[in-house]
């Protein structure tokens, strides 16, 4: 199931991502440079079963290396140290969920046809963040 996110996604919109930054408490530098960057995400699976995601900016790359329902320590772009979670959910969408300092924030990615739709929840706040398939 993990095979059609693999390849490289083009980000295309960002909604209400600003608030999102803001909810998971982001300083207001971070957020700035969060909301110029425009990132590609590649994912590759490797032979030991390891999922590698890269948000590749002009300003930084992030790369995280996990696999399926092990948590794992991640390192956020604005810098937060937090455990994660990647997981496969029977209806395909791969779920991320972050806890830090008593916080948990969530990463809901779907695949419909050549889109990629990343829903960022943070409490009540909500961002999405729209990528297509890049050939």
């Amino acid at each position: 199931m993990v095979e059609k996110y693999i390849g490289k996604w083009k980000m295309t919109s960002s909604d209400n991502f600003d608030e999102y930054m803001k909810a998971v408490g982001a300083s207001f530098a971070g957020r700035q440079m969060a909301n110029l960057a425009r990132p590609s995400l590649l994912v590759a699976v490797d032979e030991q079963g390891f999922i590698t995601m890269k948000a590749v900016t002009t300003f930084k790359t992030l790369e995280i290396k996990f696999k399926l329902d092990e948590e794992f320590d991640e390192t956020t772009a604005d810098d937060r140290k937090v455990r994660t979670t990647m997981s496969l959910a029977a209806d395909g969408k791969l779920l991320q969920k972050q806890t830090w300092e008593g916080k948990t924030t969530t990463i809901e990615r779907e695949i419909q046809g050549n889109t990629l739709t990343a829903t960022c929840t943070m409490e009540d706040v909500v961002a999405i963040r729209t990528y297509v398939k890049d050939a």
